[in-house]
């Protein structure tokens, strides 16, 4: 059995190893995501920019649970944030998430790489209209943990995300 020790230091070379970013597909579509700040240096001055196509091509995440804003259990579907932050090439500590509404919440990078949040682009299957907090909602794991059912955390499951900034 590995000590607390032992796991913060795979924990961190894990972190560490992450694979260096490939280089982003084309746009084709509306660009539904923009991920900036301390991403891969070969990337334009605006950042990496995500369609939904792209969003899809990653790898992807699933919660099946109960969260403080849908009733009953809800499957919503979408790329681990990981994924798309290892596409982007982040580098950091923090990410400034950013919904259309200019809701603004900073949430640890190691969120990411430490429990399965999804940004979701479905929800039941279905894509998310904005008037349905959609087209991205930032979703923890809430059922698999039960650190993961505070305050704290529902604050950082920002929906009708649009940006993320590195830092």
């Amino acid at each position: 059995m590995m000590s607390r020790r032992g796991l913060g230091t795979a924990a961190a070379a894990l972190l560490l190893a992450r694979p260096a970013h490939a280089a982003l597909a084309p746009l084709h579509g509306p660009v539904v995501l923009t991920v900036d700040g301390k991403v891969a240096p070969d990337l334009t001055a605006g950042g990496a920019l995500f369609d939904m196509q792209m969003l899809d091509a990653l790898r992807q995440g699933r919660f099946y649970g109960e969260t403080p804003w849908t009733r009953g259990k809800t499957e919503f579907t979408g790329p681990l944030l990981s994924a798309v932050l290892t596409a982007a090439g982040a580098k950091g500590k923090s990410l400034e998430m950013r919904a259309l509404n200019d809701y603004l919440v900073t949430v640890p990078l190691a969120d990411a790489f430490t429990w399965s949040v999804i940004i979701a682009t479905r929800r039941d299957g279905s894509a998310m209209r904005i008037r349905d907090k959609g087209p991205l909602w930032v979703v923890y794991p809430m059922d698999s943990d039960s650190r993961l059912r505070n305050e704290a955390i529902y604050a950082r499951c920002a929906w009708q995300l649009a940006r993320i900034t590195v830092s």
